[in-house]
């Protein structure tokens, strides 16, 4: 028999393996948790702060919109719309990005030839307005809310944003963005600088710029079209003659209106048809709610249907959304922040 010292002290070491074993198969696991773990996504609720703001270009008018009917023409419409950006100056910085798109692919058209090897590239310009758009010393978001907040908050100056003052701020936006458009496009057909536009000058080069449609789903180029844009009947269309031209679901002038509501009627009038042509055609009106409805939604957390500033800076990525976003951890994984489209 086994001195009992030996077999106790045999026990004792059994014990100290066992337990080493359980601590090194402990931390194994953990380090098998720690390596699987899910990471936090971009778009989930409660997702991570240190994301980066990515520009990206406004499309100009599609080239190509042969849908029919109007589920084809609400579908190409949000197929082709991008939200105003909330921000003007970040909307600046877009349209300049966008500018620098459209005039490549219509240098030929303005100069002719190809574009010059001089013309700054894409990555570069992202490179330097990245940079500063994610720069708190430059661009801080929540400074630019607070700086924002008391523009939008006027109708009326209450400390609070409604869901009217938002879609207001966020049609103003709009409307900008799509006077600048227009005012380029307007650029392919004034060759001669004097500000308007002929429909034989237009229906000239529409064909070479950018086909025979339009989102709307109808062929846009007609002259009975131009004609009804042509507000004073002078023949000509100035600035704003041709802002309504390009974009007839945001005019109010009478004779488009009359024009968009005879490509839907069936067996109604048109008076009875003109209080649902926003629903028909999907204007900036349409979509400055739903991106405000949207907004309001993310960033209202005492649910009372206002914003106050508080709730905006807590909450910046709701107005920050129709840029892109990406996880600063890995810019693989950027994602499209823009649920009114």
């Amino acid at each position: 028999m086994a001195p009992a010292p030996a077999a106790a002290s045999a026990g004792r070491k059994s014990h100290v393996t066992v337990l080493l074993l359980y601590v090194v198969c402990g931390l194994i696991l953990l380090l098998l948790l720690a390596s699987y773990s899910p990471r936090l996504q971009p778009h989930a609720h409660g997702r991570s702060l240190h994301r980066r703001l990515k520009l990206h270009p406004k499309s100009s008018l599609p080239s190509d919109a042969s849908s029919g009917g109007n589920g084809g023409q609400q579908k190409t419409q949000h197929q082709n719309h991008h939200a105003a950006s909330f921000d003007p100056t970040i909307a600046e910085l877009e349209r300049r990005l966008d500018d620098k798109e459209w005039e490549r692919e219509h240098y030929s058209l303005l100069h002719g030839g190809e574009p010059d090897d001089h013309m700054k590239e894409w990555e570069e310009f992202l490179k330097e307005e990245e940079d500063f758009i994610n720069d708190d010393d430059r661009f801080n978001i929540a400074d630019r809310i607070r700086a924002l907040f008391p523009k939008i908050d006027v109708a009326p100056q209450d400390g609070f944003v409604s869901l009217d003052e938002l879609t207001a701020w966020n049609l103003q936006q709009a409307r900008a963005d799509q006077h600048h458009r227009s005012a380029r496009e307007m650029e392919l057909y004034n060759k001669n600088g004097d500000e308007i536009v002929s429909f034989e000058a237009f229906n000239a080069l529409r064909q070479e710029s950018h086909g025979e449609g339009n989102m709307l789903g109808f062929e846009w180029w007609k002259e009975d079209h131009f004609n009804a844009s042509d507000a004073n009947a002078d023949g000509f269309l100035d600035k704003t003659e041709f802002n309504d031209f390009l974009n007839p679901s945001d005019s109010d002038n009478p004779k488009i209106i009359n024009l968009l509501c005879k490509q839907e009627i069936r067996f109604i009038s048109e008076h009875e048809l003109e209080p649902v042509l926003d629903k028909l055609y999907l204007s900036e009106r349409y979509y400055s709610r739903q991106q405000a409805i949207h907004a309001i939604s993310e960033a209202d957390k005492d649910h009372d249907g206002r914003l106050t500033l508080e709730e905006m800076v807590e909450n910046p990525y709701a107005f920050y959304g129709s840029v892109y976003l990406s996880s600063s951890d890995n810019d693989d994984e950027d994602y499209f922040h823009d649920e009114f489209r």
